[in-house]
């Protein structure tokens, strides 16, 4: 795929050219902005705001780096401020400068789907959601993930340690459960 022509014909606003830049990563942005909100319309609202800023600073990519990786950021950062500015996340946005101990798992079998640990991250609260998603999945430092939500590098380091706890918790009960579900089948 020739990214530069492609980018050079969006700045000339050509339809045809946009909608395939938007037909080339929408998809992959939208499982993005899934990752961050709590349902499949605030993703789909939080991919159509950050493609109306892709095109609206198209011109700022420089060719230095994927052009996906770009766009990438772009709809992380729309992703968190929409969390900021809707109402149904602020609740769940509270930070606190307590530090948490990061929590080690005592079962390495723990064996789960990738869809599977997507859907647990997803019933985490949102600040917990935000930062495991934020460092784990996006490799943000806790200083840029400090800077990017406005708290202070600790507490970033806090919340992600949290979640992962949780994380932990839950995988080991699911493993517990399964192990008990194949001890109940066993016939002797």
């Amino acid at each position: 795929m020739d990214y530069y022509r492609l980018v050079k014909d969006c700045l000339k606003e050509k339809p045809a050219a946009q909608k395939e830049l938007y037909d080339l990563f929408a998809g992959p942005m939208l499982g993005i902005c899934y990752r961050y909100t709590k349902s499949m319309a605030d993703a789909e609202d939080v991919l159509q705001e950050g493609f109306i800023k892709v095109f609206r600073n198209l011109h700022q990519y420089k060719h230095e780096g994927e052009l996906g990786g770009w766009i990438r950021r772009i709809m992380v950062t729309t992703a968190i401020n929409y969390l900021k500015k809707n109402s149904r996340y602020q609740t769940e946005m509270i930070y606190t400068d307590d530090y948490l101990h990061a929590v080690t798992s005592d079962h390495p079998e723990i064996r789960l789907g990738a869809k599977e640990l997507a859907e647990l991250i997803r019933q985490l609260p949102t600040g917990y959601q935000t930062i495991f998603n934020l460092h784990a999945v996006e490799g943000y430092s806790h200083v840029e993930i400090g800077e990017l939500l406005g708290i202070h590098e600790g507490t970033s380091r806090s919340q992600y340690a949290r979640a992962r706890g949780l994380l932990i918790n839950w995988l080991e009960k699911k493993n517990g459960d399964i192990k008990k579900e194949t001890y109940a089948r066993t016939k002797f």
